[in-house]
């Protein structure tokens, strides 16, 4: 393989892994400079413009107010399909999976938006931070009932999850450790709890819509006796408590294996995590820092970790719809787009309990790969869409006449897909040559090839290769 293939091949790998999707613009116009810019890139969203919401408000008015599920799940999907940050998204995403808030038991959509907001403004940066703020976040506040939290009548949900499945991980702390915890987190609460819960259980969301939760603390309902967490002693709020977990060796070692099955492999190689773990020592906990040494890692360019990850429902399809440029001005359908990524078993913003979703392999299961297979496939074929156009156009550009191998070269090199297996690319060209060469040098002959390259298109997105990242 040629320098310039390697480097699209691991140029597009990062785009899959660390963006939303490869894309043959993306991909070319990256590999003008080098793969470290092209990380860098990435890590620093801050350096490409924001989308601009004002667009999204002027033609949805339901997106704009954000209290309806389905307003919300399409919001983000647009930003996920659109974004020209998408390692921003990508570790909202991350975050939204590890520190898991639902929608099903706060009946407040926004409330979970706004969360997913925070991630994006503070999901590269440091770990306390990121803790802090998810802390004071309303959502989670409700959702794992710190909002009553009281001196007295302590609620440890919150503590328990915080060192359970957001920190340190099962059997890494006792019973007292949760209690303690929990009693350093008293007085964080929602402002006006009880009655902005009644309002949320109760209200119209028409004509004025619900109010936001706003982060309150109340000194004269946090404990503020002496307490003994993880083997310190004193008089602990929440701060301090994210101070001992963000300094802790388990800490880091938790949150790379995190990083590591959602960025690299499935499979955990300890000595590589353990290099992720130290690094994240040395850096404070900075997860920009963090995924640069990631994304540069041998681990992570290995060949052998290539599509070696079933793509989240989300992922493929805002893959695919970047491939087609679907839904890149605001439109009503993007709602039934949202649908087909909870039928495969992903709902965005409403994820099944506290654990998140359960990933890899379990993603696919009868009912979901019909799903996925199905909505991959009405994706591509619709010739409407400016992408698919550009494909039937670059197809077309090779001359009258096209053979089967050169359509199947054309239709992959266009999806970015470099590195299908010469096992799949003969039977794509086997399929391709049922029904010969393609004709455009008649005019009769042009809407039949145009078809002929639509269900190409379709075998293509439901190969293995296709589905896995």
């Amino acid at each position: 393989m040629s320098l310039a293939n390697q480097k699209k091949l691991l140029i597009s790998h990062l785009l899959r892994r660390a963006g939303l999707g490869a894309t043959r613009c993306e991909v070319e116009r990256l590999c003008q400079g080098t793969y470290e810019d092209a990380v860098e890139e990435l890590l620093h969203p801050e350096r490409n413009p924001d989308m601009d919401d004002d667009l999204i408000r002027r033609y949805h008015v339901d997106q704009n107010s954000l209290m309806l599920i389905e307003s919300s799940q399409s919001y983000w999907l647009y930003k996920l399909i659109n974004t020209r940050r998408p390692l921003e998204e990508k570790i909202a995403l991350f975050w939204h999976g590890l520190f898991s808030t639902a929608y099903g038991k706060l009946n407040h959509a926004k409330a979970v938006a706004n969360q997913i907001n925070t991630f994006r403004q503070f999901g590269l940066g440091n770990l306390r931070t990121i803790l802090l703020e998810l802390s004071r976040d309303p959502a989670m506040l409700f959702w794992l009932d710190n909002k009553d939290n009281k001196l007295g009548t302590p609620n440890e949900n919150y503590g328990r999850e915080l060192l359970e499945l957001f920190a340190l991980g099962i059997g890494q702390y006792t019973e007292e450790d949760v209690k303690n915890c929990a009693l350093a987190f008293t007085g964080w609460t929602i402002r006006n709890a009880e009655y902005m819960s009644r309002r949320a259980e109760r209200d119209s969301i028409w004509p004025y819509g619900r109010l936001d939760w706003q982060f309150e603390y109340i000194p004269e309902n946090h404990d503020d006796g002496v307490k003994t967490f993880l083997g310190y002693t004193g008089r602990f709020n929440g701060d301090d408590i994210l101070d001992i977990l963000c300094s802790s060796p388990t800490t880091a070692r938790f949150i790379s294996e995190k990083l590591y099955e959602y960025f690299v492999a499935d499979s955990i190689d300890q000595a590589t995590v353990d290099e992720f773990a130290s690094e994240f020592l040395r850096c404070n906990g900075d997860i920009r820092q963090v995924l640069r040494t990631i994304f540069h890692s041998t681990a992570f360019k290995d060949i052998g970790n290539m599509r070696s990850k079933v793509m989240s429902p989300i992922d493929l399809v805002v893959q695919t719809c970047r491939i087609c440029q679907s839904h890149s001005f605001p439109d009503w359908n993007i709602v039934l787009t949202a649908m087909d990524v909870n039928f495969m078993g992903q709902e965005i913003l409403n994820p099944p309990t506290v654990e998140g979703w359960h990933t890899g392999s379990e993603w696919i299961e009868t009912g979901s790969l019909v799903e996925r297979l199905n909505a991959s496939a009405k994706e591509i074929s619709n010739k409407s869409l400016p992408g698919v156009q550009k494909i039937i156009s670059l197809v077309h550009s090779h001359g009258p006449v096209v053979a089967p191998m050169t359509l199947v070269d054309v239709c992959l090199e266009a999806m970015a897909l470099y590195d299908m297996p010469t096992s799949t690319k003969e039977m794509l060209v086997g399929y391709a040559s049922k029904w010969g060469n393609l004709a455009f040098d008649r005019e009769d002959a042009i809407p039949c090839s145009e078809q002929r390259i639509t269900e190409l298109l379709q075998m293509i997105v439901s190969c293995r290769e296709y589905q896995m990242c």
